[in-house]
């Protein structure tokens, strides 16, 4: 396989290994399988499938885990915290309640196993004092999986007992795809704007964050010219609040914004499609199923781990 691959690269993978060209079934196998080269029957159910590849063979996986976390607690509290949703450094040591320097040391231990990796503010915050520790995110999807929902909940599932898994499960499976649709997004995006900014190159991607703001996507490019982008999940088409909300949020922050971008999962109110201009790209899910649009042999990748 090659050098760490793109997240991208690991979803058309994954997508043409497995034969699916369902979007959200791809986002939702994915965020569990994602990164492992295994062979993933979508006939079958994912809760049947993590039972069967996972929980069933757990004692072989553990072993496998423990190349890189030698069973080390420190980094299983961080890497569980990161993976449910705690994942910026400084408060991932508060509720781990580890200092500073044994926290730091193990990040970077963490990072150098690829188990993590930073996902920094692509522009620092006006004031220094207003800003956040780094983000940290999985370098795999499986891993995120594995110390969210198997690590912490090992004595169980070591038994052969599975009611407490699944019942942990089912509360959060439902919004689990969520962190990796936001970054396929950005990969969307990058491909949207590279055409646009074709005399001006986008030189970095990712998010911005301070103590009081977080924008989901902002892109910069090579002559500080940016792009901000804001992402929606819910049931409903996404209203003019959220198209104010992101240009309050660039306004607040003084970033030197020349377009914005947003994402909603189902569609936009007809005032929003009315009000948009050349400034504005509204993006829905039928868009982002343009991510596995010509999958072929090419796309796939090749791992040398344990196939289960």
């Amino acid at each position: 396989m090659s050098k760490r691959p793109t997240l991208l690269q690991h979803f058309r993978s994954f997508a043409y290994q497995n034969n699916i060209r369902d979007l959200d079934k791809a986002l939702e196998y994915f965020a569990v399988f994602g990164g492992t080269g295994w062979d993933v029957d979508a006939s079958k159910s994912l809760d049947a499938l993590i039972e069967e590849k996972i929980l069933r063979n757990y004692e072989h996986l553990h072993k496998s885990m423990t190349r890189y976390t030698h069973n080390n607690p420190v980094y299983h509290t961080l890497l569980s915290l990161v993976a449910l949703g705690t994942d910026h450094e400084h408060d991932a040591f508060k509720k781990a309640k580890i200092g500073r320097d044994r926290g730091e040391d193990a990040i970077d231990y963490l990072e150098k196993k690829s188990l993590v990796k930073f996902d920094l503010s692509v522009e620092k915050p006006l004031n220094e004092d207003d800003g956040k520790s780094d983000r940290l995110l999985f370098d795999l999807p499986f891993m995120r999986f594995w110390f969210a929902m198997i690590s912490p909940n090992y004595k169980s599932i070591s038994k052969g007992d599975f009611v407490e898994i699944k019942e942990k499960w089912e509360k959060v499976r439902e919004n689990f795809h969520i962190l990796l649709t936001n970054l396929l997004v950005r990969e969307f995006v990058l491909q949207q704007v590279a055409v646009k900014f074709a005399d001006d190159p986008i030189a970095s991607i990712g998010s911005y964050y301070d103590k009081d703001t977080h924008i989901d996507i902002l892109a910069k490019s090579k002559s500080g010219k940016m792009v901000a982008g804001a992402c929606k999940y819910s049931k409903d088409p996404a209203k003019m609040n959220m198209v104010e909300s992101l240009k309050e949020k660039c306004s607040k922050t003084e970033l030197n914004v020349v377009e914005y971008v947003l994402f909603s999962k189902n569609g936009f109110t007809d005032e929003v499609e009315q009000y948009q201009d050349e400034s504005i790209t509204l993006l829905s899910h039928d868009h982002l199923a343009g991510l596995l649009d010509d999958l072929r042999e090419e796309d796939l990748l090749v791992y040398t781990n344990r196939k289960y």
